[in-house]
């Protein structure tokens, strides 16, 4: 079950990294970033992703036997 720990945490730290990025500004170097409704359903699917990676984490832990 260390795979599902695995891919698990990369989820979580993929969605992290899109909630970061989801304004796409480039720190206003960049022209205009994305629109409201863009950045809500990047953040959206971000958190769908960090919310399934935790469940993918806790069965893995779960199955391993950690406590």
């Amino acid at each position: 079950m260390k795979a599902f720990s695995f891919f698990g945490g990369v989820l979580i730290v993929l969605g992290v990294l899109a909630i970061a990025g989801s304004a796409g500004d480039c720190d206003g170097k960049c022209g205009p970033g994305n629109d409201l409704s863009t950045m809500l359903f990047i953040i959206f699917w971000a958190m769908v992703s960090i919310g399934l990676g935790s469940i993918l984490v806790k069965l893995g832990l779960d199955n391993s036997g950690v406590r």
